[in-house]
C-alpha cells in the first residue's frame, strides 16, 4: 500500500514538472502583417458604415462621371480630356475638407491645365448647399452625390476628403485619403508625366 502511493506521488510530480516546463516554452513570433492606412493616419474623417448599407468597389480604370451641379448645370468627366480633373469627395462637416476648399478653389483658377470638382458626399439639399456655398465660396462646380447611389466608377469613401487624380487620357493617375495641398496635386502630376509647378 505503501509502495503504491509512493509511485502515485512520483507520478503526480511527474505530471507537474511536464506542465510547468511545457507552460515556459516561448511561443513562437507571428509574422506581422502590413497594416493598411487607416483615414485616421491620413487625417481624413471616418465615415460611418451601416451593416446594411451596400459598398461598392469601383475605381475603374477610366471612371465615367455625369452628375447635375448645384448651380443647375450637368459635369461630364469625359468632356474634360485634354486636363488634369481634380475628383474632390467632401462634406460640409467635414473640418479638413473645409480646410483644403480655398487651395483648391486657388489651384482651379491659376492652373490652365487643372480642373477641380467637388462631389458633396452627404445627405443636404441643393439649396443649402447653396448657402453654404456663399459663406465658402469656390470657382469649380459642386454636386451633391446621392450616399445610397453614388457614382459607381468610384469607390465608396471610406472617410473624408477622399480626392482622385484623372489624367487628361481620363484614366486614375493618382488618388488621396485625406487633405490635399496644390503641392501635393502638383507633385502627383509631375509623376504621371505631366508639366511640374515651375512650368505650369
Amino acid at each position: 500500500m505503501h509502495r503504491r502511493s509512493v509511485s502515485i506521488s512520483l507520478l503526480a510530480v511527474a505530471l507537474a514538472s511536464a506542465v510547468l516546463i511545457g507552460g515556459c516554452k516561448k511561443p513562437a513570433p507571428e509574422p506581422e502583417l502590413a497594416q493598411p492606412q487607416t483615414p485616421a493616419e491620413t487625417g481624413a474623417l471616418t465615415l460611418p458604415q451601416t451593416p446594411d448599407e451596400p459598398r461598392h468597389e469601383g475605381d475603374v480604370r477610366i471612371p465615367t462621371l455625369k452628375i447635375a451641379t448645384v448651380d443647375g448645370q450637368q459635369y461630364d468627366l469625359a468632356t474634360r480630356r485634354g486636363k488634369w480633373v481634380v475628383v474632390n469627395f467632401w462634406a460640409t462637416w467635414c473640418k479638413p475638407c473645409l480646410k483644403e476648399m480655398p487651395e483648391l478653389s486657388a489651384l482651379d483658377a491659376m492652373r490652365e491645365h487643372i480642373e477641380v470638382v467637388g462631389l458633396a458626399y452627404e445627405d443636404i439639399t441643393p439649396d443649402d448647399m447653396k448657402v453654404f456655398l456663399k459663406l465658402h465660396p469656390v470657382v469649380y462646380p459642386i454636386a451633391v452625390v446621392d450616399t445610397f447611389n453614388p457614382p459607381a466608377d468610384f469607390a465608396t469613401p471610406r472617410g473624408l476628403p477622399m480626392t482622385y487624380l484623372i489624367a487628361p487620357d481620363g484614366t486614375v493617375a493618382d488618388k488621396f485619403l485625406g487633405p490635399v495641398t496644390a503641392k501635393d496635386i502638383e507633385s502627383a502630376i509631375a509623376k504621371a508625366g505631366g508639366p511640374k509647378a515651375s512650368q505650369s
